[in-house]
């Protein structure tokens, strides 16, 4: 079976997809099919729509399930897609997931409750209700830096019991989660970083893959990578690990997707418009973001996304800066 070919069975590396706006401010429909088609042509595993990155809580339900229409219907089935459907209301999320279902997704995204700082006890019973509504897989999303709270190991062990229940996306940036939680959850259960800036490690320790900003920009360089790391060529992955890393800073000099949106709407391939509370880079995160999408690209623009490799949009990023 290919890399991540399933989610059961997901693996490597799977961009978590901005939602491109117009400049009317609703969604772009065709720069967002468009990327999903690069995405796939570029060897990601799987396509992660409605997250973070793609702004899900300024959706509507609506622009929620076309978004999961679109990407569905590029993908066709050479790659699941993964959709977020969370809430810090159980009813709301269940709703989301169910709509997901509907629209075709080939699993769920499941972020722990944000705002309202439930007990492990209440998350359990959350996922769990989450868990008995769906006949779609769920891979949790633990990211404390957003939800004020996170899960704790034994939370997630209990969890991986419910059949439902597939995998884990860790944001903590705890590189050493992999190896406490394999005894506790067993070989099946998919472990993914959703951290970029400390990806390798959790690979190195036993993670299957990372839902990925920088692969947005970077597919082939982080794909090269995962399967050094995966060969155990660790100086190699070592190699491939600082370009992404450069990337990966900039990429987060604000808050996400705001920076990953400037460096796309450099190639022509969505605008950097985002939807408030908010709100486009600075200047000087537009420079440097330039700078080193520039100068990555002039050493890697074959495993660039794809418009990086054209002449006329280096130029266009050059001059940008």
């Amino acid at each position: 079976m290919p890399i991540g070919r399933h989610i059961t069975k997901l693996s490597g590396y799977a961009p978590a997809l901005p939602t491109p706006f117009g400049e009317d401010g609703n969604v772009d429909i065709a720069a967002f099919e468009k990327f999903c088609g690069l995405q796939v042509e570029q060897g990601s595993t799987a396509l992660v729509v409605c997250g973070t990155t793609g702004e899900a809580p300024t959706l509507s339900p609506a622009e929620h399930a076309t978004l999961i229409q679109i990407a569905v219907g590029v993908a066709r089935g050479q790659v699941p897609v993964i959709a977020g459907a969370g809430s810090n209301s159980t009813s709301h999320a269940i709703e989301l997931t169910r709509e997901a279902e509907t629209a075709g997704a080939d699993g769920i995204l499941s972020v722990v409750p944000y705002y309202n700082k439930p007990t492990q006890a209440g998350m359990y019973e959350h996922f769990r209700a989450i868990a008995q509504a769906t006949a779609l897989p769920i891979i949790l999303y633990d990211v404390p830096s957003r939800t004020a709270c996170g899960l704790a190991d034994e939370t997630v062990a209990r969890l991986a019991e419910l059949p439902r229940i597939i995998g884990l996306k860790d944001a903590t940036g705890d590189v050493a989660r992999p190896v406490r939680l394999r005894p506790l959850v067993g070989p099946d259960f998919r472990l993914l970083t959703g951290d970029d800036a400390t990806a390798l490690a959790f690979l190195a320790q036993g993670g299957n893959g990372c839902i990925s900003v920088t692969s947005n920009i970077a597919p082939g360089l982080c794909r090269n990578m995962f399967l050094a790391c995966r060969q155990g060529q660790i100086s190699t992955a070592q190699r491939w690990a600082a370009p992404v890393a450069q990337l990966t800073a900039q990429l987060f000099r604000e808050t996400s997707p705001a920076p990953l949106k400037y460096a796309l709407s450099l190639l022509g391939l969505m605008s950097p418009k985002v939807r408030l509370p908010l709100v486009e880079t600075t200047d000087r995160t537009r420079a440097e973001v330039t700078a080193v999408v520039a100068q990555i690209n002039d050493r890697y623009a074959d495993l660039m996304i794809g418009p990086f490799g054209d002449t006329a949009n280096r130029r266009r990023a050059a001059q940008a800066g």
